[in-house]
């Protein structure tokens, strides 16, 4: 079985979009989604909502860094200190083109940090170009499932 994607995401507009520009990537991963980082953190740990979900981790996790509850810096912290998480990579999916926000990222491990672009068509070519690099380019850690795209 596929892992899913976990994508954490609090603005509808940018949930929608996301979602849009990963079907037309063609993943045929499910997309699990979060609207915060007190949920992304109950899915990783399975706990709350999540307490019965398929045991595992995503396959990967696109993460919004300002987020209600708790942002996504702090999701970042948690999973590179949890031995179980350590691994699962993070892609940083976000608006910000703060220097701090970049640098910060990338001191708690992020494996990407991705700026939405404002264009739809841009969007929707970062987020495939994300799935493929996912899917095709990434080498797992031994043990774990790749992307499939759809045929």
């Amino acid at each position: 079985m596929l892992k899913p994607i976990l994508l954490v995401e609090d603005n509808p507009n940018d949930l929608e979009l996301t979602l849009i520009a990963l079907e037309k990537s063609q993943l045929a991963n499910e997309v699990v989604v979060v609207r915060d980082g007190a949920e992304a953190l109950d899915y990783l740990n399975m706990q709350g909502a999540w307490i019965k979900r398929q045991e595992g981790n995503p396959a990967v996790l696109l993460l919004d860094l300002k987020l209600p509850k708790v942002d996504g810096l702090e999701v970042l912290r948690h999973i590179r200190s949890t031995q179980s998480l350590k691994s699962l990579p993070v892609v940083m999916l976000t608006s910000s083109k703060e220097e701090q926000d970049l640098l910060r990222s990338y001191e708690l491990g992020v494996n990407a940090y991705v700026v939405k672009p404002v264009d739809f068509q841009e969007f929707v070519k970062a987020i495939a170009d994300l799935g493929i690099f996912w899917a095709v380019l990434n080498e797992p850690p031994p043990g774990s499932m790749r992307f499939m795209r759809r045929s």
